[in-house]
């Protein structure tokens, strides 16, 4: 419209759509007539990472979770969850948190949704697995193991204690391994605070149909995570995995039942649903684009992270991972390209080799491979506090706090109450889900944010 400031719409705030919008501000003159709004469901970017950490009661969920409007200054925020896309009309619908209906129209599109939980048909998992992808899951992992515990403690029945004591982890790429290895050592503290539960196995299983625990790694570093596992006690099932959920546990697919409580799936993502209806073409859910991130056909769209099948030039023929690596790189240049696009700059196309990765596995225990040199235990500790505290864009000494206070007081304990089963279903297209912004450091880690 005649007199309106060019505006920019960037769909998703995760490390694609933050980054995105980042850099386009930087990209811009302070005088340029343009105005960035980015839609999202949460005022806050959220650091997947240390997802595992909260659940485990290591660091404050509020450390994880940076407010957008203090980070992106020029940027508008509007809170809310975008409901379809009118390409032909440059415009798109969204529904804010009190169910109202609003129409933005946009000058230029960036769509950076991300992925949601990968839902597969195994009887039972919807129901009575949780997923891993946001803040209210992990609070919600936090109070139930804690809950399991306390109840363990308050029933004489042998065979109930031990279902309780008993945690079962789906999925063993970086978040299921994360998650399985730092839930031994939260549930050792939780039970010295039982005297009752003295001599009570806490036992943690990890499964996955895959033959070894992080299988995109190197082989050293799987096996040194393997053996970290292992020593702590967690049960590594490689070959294995759901073949049905109940309210009493789990049945494997070899065949054995296991009494449980507690079915933490994390076995993947797939791109958010979003996609589909927005009348592109598609390449198995993902959005195709070209090198420079532009959408086929349609000048004033662009998309990133996971949402985007994006050519990976340096594998021909391929598209980039679903990684917070790749999303990050992305985000940054979909937002100068769309800076290029508006007659600030030029144009470039995507181009990332991979940079290594950092897994926490807890306590003093880490895996990490930066630049390609594999390293394990306290050196590969550092490394992955100090890439963490680096790629985080605020609450930095907090956290560090948090670690401080937790190597030196240990693990809280005590279950909140304040997320409930109902809020954190697995299906992820339910409205409930917290959806926030996911990334998975530094490279081949599956399932970041667009």
């Amino acid at each position: 419209m005649s007199g309106e400031p060019t505006r920019v719409v960037i769909v998703g705030g995760g490390f694609a759509g933050f980054n995105a919008a980042r850099a386009l501000r930087r990209a811009l003159p302070r005088k340029a007539d343009v105005e960035i709004v980015l839609v999202n469901r949460t005022d806050y970017f959220l650091y997947l990472p240390l997802l595992p950490e909260v659940a485990a009661a290591v660091v404050d969920p509020r450390r994880v979770t940076v407010p957008i409007p203090g980070t992106l200054p020029g940027v508008r925020l509007a809170l809310g969850e975008v409901t379809a896309i009118a390409p032909d009309k440059d415009s798109l619908s969204y529904t804010d948190p009190e169910g109202r209906a609003h129409e933005l129209r946009y000058d230029r599109l960036i769509l950076a949704v991300g992925s949601v939980n990968k839902l597969l048909p195994i009887p039972g998992v919807a129901e009575h697995a949780h997923g891993f992808r946001g803040v209210a899951e992990a609070l919600y992992l936090r109070d139930h193991v804690i809950r399991q515990v306390e109840l363990a403690d308050a029933t004489d029945d042998p065979d109930e204690r031990a279902a309780r004591c008993t945690f079962v982890v789906v999925g063993a790429g970086y978040t299921g391994t994360e998650v399985a290895a730092q839930g031994p050592l939260f549930t050792q503290a939780v039970a010295r605070r039982h005297p009752e539960l003295s001599g009570q196995k806490m036992r943690w299983l990890l499964l996955d149909l895959a033959p070894k625990v992080l299988p995109e790694l190197d082989p050293r570093l799987s096996r040194a995570a393997d053996r970290v596992l292992r020593k702590r006690g967690v049960e590594v099932l490689t070959g294995t995995s759901v073949s049905e959920a109940t309210t009493d546990g789990v049945r494997l697919t070899t065949g054995e039942f296991v009494p449980t409580r507690t079915i933490a799936w994390c076995v993947g993502v797939r791109p958010d649903p979003l996609v589909h209806g927005a009348g592109f073409e598609t390449q198995k859910g993902r959005l195709v684009v070209d090198t420079t991130l532009a959408v086929p056909g349609q000048s004033r769209v662009f998309a990133c992270g996971d949402a985007a099948a994006v050519p990976d030039v340096t594998r021909p023929g391929e598209v980039t991972a679903m990684t917070a690596q790749h999303a990050s790189r992305q985000g940054t240049l979909a937002g100068r390209n769309v800076a290029a696009s508006l007659g600030y700059g030029h144009l470039a196309e995507y181009k990332h080799h991979d940079l290594g990765f950092v897994v926490d596995l807890g306590g003093k225990q880490a895996a990490a491979n930066p630049l390609h040199v594999p390293m394990s235990g306290w050196i590969a500790k550092i490394v992955t506090r100090g890439y963490h505290l680096l790629s985080m864009p605020g609450n930095r000494i907090r956290t560090a706090v948090d670690w401080l206070l937790n190597a030196v007081l240990g693990h809280q304990s005590v279950q909140l109450g304040l997320v409930r089963s109902a809020a954190v279903p697995l299906d992820t297209t339910a409205p409930a889900v917290d959806p926030a912004a996911r990334h998975e450091p530094p490279s081949t880690r599956t399932g970041t944010d667009g």
